[in-house]
């Protein structure tokens, strides 16, 4: 387990690195003064020695001169009294502890002492006469200094002076002694300094952390919430002000500006993104948003969710007869009449959404549901019976209501829409301008789907499954990129199905997993026949994804095939990744890292918000046909078409529009930077054999 180790925590550790190797240099520069100041004690000592000694030497000598010459006269004549007097006045020099003054023969004439007793006494240490010049010999403890007596050249007699050098030693012990004193006093002078200043660093140190911590690691850490606040979208969390009129106080109210900027745009992207524009309603993505939100809720909540699929009859006759301006503005009086009457006839809160064209959907929470369903389709039906005046026309329309109850039945958004879709067919059917209720019962085509699930189960084994590709070309110079495997079912009585009939069946029959994992086998094997520059897109569905075993599945599949993992694009619905979000990202995460793409398909059809997109790792996104087929005609989808392209753009990811039949539609997409795009303009879908020819006649025509 990795320890994050923050700014503060990174300067501290500097900081303690630097009073290591400060207190590391103060112990070696300590070290090295106390050994200094030894050796300089030692010096001192010998210093003190050598000056002490130097100075009782030249006093010897200069003592023992004097006296010699002092003497020659006395010696000469024998006279014993002056004799006496000079040697007695050396005897009382300080230090002087004998004084023997002898004659040529060694013998003493004069010891120094007032009685002179060793007069005559031969000494017993008769060594040669000194000539000329002083003689120092050094005993045990004491200094001895002889010297001749000399009358012209001759020698005539000698003395010797004895010092004592007890006293001497004294002196020298006292100036040692002073001198130990003093740097004994140095050094703990030096000592308090050292500990003064590894104190004093260590004050600083812990000021500058305190600073550091104060003033820019507590700043950035607030920012860093900021910036977390921002990604969750938490705004009204964030609050950010600063006195300080440095760097980093302009930073704060620099990034509190961008704040207030990317909320701004970010309300301006879901307005765009979430409103009609016409209407004011929520739109389509709205209100797949609305019904996540309120399923999310209702789990538990033992109330009723009603939908109401509202179309109006016959909307057509106003566009023909009086334009799209005219139908414009009927939908806007019909939308706030929708809304009004909904919410009095309900009495409690009604969500009403645009669902495009002359679709409404009516969204509501409460008890006794198909009671107070029933009331808000009556209301609705009687306000829209008013006559709508227009350029001085009364316009009568009616509307066709589809009512469906979670969850009575249904257990998602997409069902319910569904079902609501279904039950306004049925109102239709009834004679229009009126309502009807999702009934299981009488859904005539039940007992269809039964069959259909019935000769799905053996589809398999029959070989009855074909795998047609849709080539997906570079919008830029239509060069082919690579094609989407698309599932066909050859039913030996109903013909060739499109997916939209049987996949539903297969999902609710549990046949979706055997299905997914045939495809993906098909596809890689038809892939790795084909040019190695092409891609393969492979629709995966929730129920593949949610068994676990998707990853085994692709990589059995890209290993029997031999296809190269980067030529294998695995495409999931919005709907399939939100409805286990967590599941979708580990997954993504294990089928990215082996080298295989993953797309988010039908994009803008059933996302919930679009701050999911950063969260989920994937490599692009495919703009739903039902976008890109109004863009010559709805302001609407061009801007949310554009909004997803530098949406993907931002986040780094790649974007693929289908349903492109039209030329002026994919000018509009290359305009706007969509970097692949599919559909009947380019081809439609073809099996293996007919995509090999349809790629050699391009490359025969350069195309």
């Amino acid at each position: 387990m990795s320890v994050r180790l923050g700014l503060q925590g990174r300067f501290m550790v500097v900081i303690l690195a630097g009073l290591l190797v400060v207190a590391g240099l103060a112990a070696t520069l300590w070290q090295r003064q106390t050994r200094a100041f030894a050796e300089m004690a030692q010096v001192s000592s010998e210093t003190v020695h050598e000056l002490t000694f130097d100075a009782l030497e030249r006093r010897g000598r200069q003592l023992a001169s004097d006296l010699a010459a002092q003497l020659v006269n006395p010696m000469y004549f024998l006279d014993m009294e002056q004799i006496a007097e000079r040697t007695g006045a050396a005897l009382r020099q300080p230090d002087v502890a004998s004084v023997l003054v002898f004659d040529d023969q060694f013998r003493i004439v004069h010891d120094g002492t007032p009685t002179g007793a060793r007069y005559g006494e031969r000494l017993r240490d008769n060594r040669e006469h000194p000539g000329g010049d002083v003689v120092v010999q050094w005993g045990d403890g004491v200094m001895e200094v002889r010297s001749a007596i000399l009358l012209a050249d001759d020698v005539i007699g000698g003395l010797r002076i004895t010092f004592d050098l007890a006293g001497v030693q004294v002196q020298q012990s006292a100036a040692q002694q002073r001198l130990t004193e003093r740097q004994a006093v140095a050094t703990a002078t030096y000592r308090i300094w050292l500990a003064g200043l590894l104190a004093l660093l260590g004050v600083l140190a812990f000021f500058v952390s305190w600073l550091v911590s104060r003033r820019l690691v507590l700043p950035i850490r607030m920012l860093a919430d900021a910036a977390r606040d921002i990604e969750a979208g938490r705004y009204q969390q964030i609050q950010l002000a600063s006195p300080r009129n440095d760097e980093m106080g302009e930073l704060i109210r620099s990034f509190a500006r961008m704040v207030d900027g990317v909320e701004k745009h970010e309300r301006e992207v879901r307005r765009i993104a979430y409103t009609d524009s016409l209407t004011g309603l929520p739109n389509r993505l709205a209100l797949r948003e609305i019904l996540d939100a309120h399923l999310l809720g209702q789990r538990g909540a033992g109330r009723g969710l009603v939908l109401m699929f509202i179309d109006l009859d016959d909307f057509k006759r106003v566009n023909d007869t009086m334009g799209h301006e005219a139908g414009d503005r009927v939908l806007i009086q019909i939308a706030e009449r929708i809304r009004e009457h909904a919410g009095k006839a309900a009495g409690v809160d009604v969500q009403v959404a645009r669902f495009g064209g002359d679709e409404f959907v009516a969204v509501m929470q409460c008890d006794e549901p198909r009671l107070r369903a029933a009331r808000v389709a009556d209301a609705i039906i009687d306000a829209l019976l008013a006559p709508i005046r227009l350029r001085g026309r009364e316009q009568f329309l009616g509307a066709s209501i589809g009512i469906t109850i979670f969850p009575d039945d249904a257990r998602s958004a997409s069902q319910l829409i569904k079902n609501g879709d279904i039950a306004m067919y049925q109102a239709k059917l009834a004679g229009k301008n009126c309502y009807r209720f999702y009934n299981r019962a009488l859904d005539d085509a039940m007992a269809d789907r039964v069959q259909l699930e019935h000769d799905l189960r053996s589809a398999l084994e029959r070989e009855e499954l074909r795998l047609y590709y849709q080539p997906v070309v570079a919008s830029s110079d239509h060069t082919l990129r690579g094609v989407e495997a698309l599932l066909r079912w050859e039913h030996p009585a109903r013909g060739l199905l499109m997916p939209a009939e049987f996949i539903d069946v297969a999902e609710q029959g549990g046949l979706i997993a055997m299905i997914g994992a045939y495809v993906l086998h098909r596809a890689c094997a038809d892939m790795a026949e084909l040019s190695p520059d092409l891609f393969v897109s492979v629709n995966v569905s929730a129920r593949q994804m949610r068994s676990g075993d998707l990853v085994n599945q692709v990589t059995s599949a890209l290993t029997s095939s031999g296809l190269t993992s980067t030529r294998l694009r695995l495409e999931l619905t919005e709907t399939a990744v939100l409805s286990d979000e967590a599941l979708a990202v580990a997954q993504f995460t294990r089928l990215r890292a082996t080298g295989v793409r993953v797309w988010l398909d039908d994009f803008g059809t059933g996302f919930s918000g679009l701050s999911h997109l950063r969260r989920i790792p994937v490599d692009g996104v495919k703009i739903d046909r039902s976008f890109v087929a109004d863009l010559l005609d709805d302001p609407d989808d061009v801007a949310l078409t554009s909004a997803v392209i530098a949406l993907a753009h931002s986040l780094g990811i790649g974007v693929v529009a289908e349903g492109v039949e039209d030329i002026e539609q994919l000018r509009i997409l290359s305009e706007h930077g969509c970097e692949m795009v599919q559909g009947f303009l380019i081809a439609k879908a073809m099996p293996l054999s007919m995509l090999r020819d349809w790629i050699r006649h391009r490359v025969v025509e350069g195309g």
